[in-house]
């Protein structure tokens, strides 16, 4: 039996399919809300450059 560890809190779950798991790759509607807070709070951020480019002069 597969398993994998929570993404917020790291408790271990155990599954037959993915959808056993349904708030995958979190075990609950909680760590899945507080992992979303943290992307609108930008604590989670992809690094890169943070300037779009500009279009060319017409």
């Amino acid at each position: 039996m597969p398993v994998i560890a929570c993404r917020r809190c790291r408790k271990v779950l155990q599954y037959e399919r993915l959808k056993d798991l349904p708030f995958f790759p979190f075990c609950s509607k909680r760590c899945r809300l507080l992992d979303l807070g943290q992307w609108l709070d930008e604590g989670h951020r992809i690094e890169g450059d943070s300037e779009l480019p500009q279009p060319p002069p017409r």
